[in-house]
């Protein structure tokens, strides 16, 4: 049993897929810090000193200064601005990895080489595929 479970992560490419899982949300992290650290607060800046991790609704008819103070109370919200830095960073995410997926298939159809001659069985000469007879030596069991 345990050789069997041995064969399957190693046949099935598990620990290929862990370590793209484990890529992959470290990067999810790095595009997060990327929108919430780099990207919004310029934006903010320009749209008149706008934090749009501090855009929120309370739910219960108070006001609070920053959702740090709704959140102690535990006030409900609905946190559109959270919401606007998760929806860049997932469009980001999505493009950088569309761009990934794009690169990864133009490279793998470069690896696929199409034969465009054979060898003929009785001379050992290259002909081309379509080829019904040896050009060389007039073999037709090409």
């Amino acid at each position: 049993m345990l050789k069997e479970f041995r064969d399957f992560l190693i046949k099935g490419n598990v620990v290929d897929m862990a370590v793209g899982f484990i890529f992959g949300a470290a990067f999810a992290t790095l595009i997060k810090s990327l929108v919430t650290n780099i990207i919004m607060p310029p934006i903010g800046l320009l749209l008149g000193r706008v934090d749009f991790s501090q855009l929120f609704i309370s739910l219960d008819g108070n006001s609070y200064a920053t959702l740090a103070d709704l959140e102690k109370v535990g006030a409900p919200a609905i946190k559109f601005g959270l919401f606007v830095n998760d929806t860049i960073s997932f469009v980001i995410l999505g493009f950088v990895m569309f761009m990934f997926i794009k690169s990864y298939n133009k490279l793998k159809k470069e690896d696929i080489v199409v034969a465009k001659t054979k060898v003929c069985s009785e001379c050992a000469m290259e002909i081309p595929v379509a080829a019904k007879k040896c050009g060389h030596c007039g073999n037709t069991a090409v």
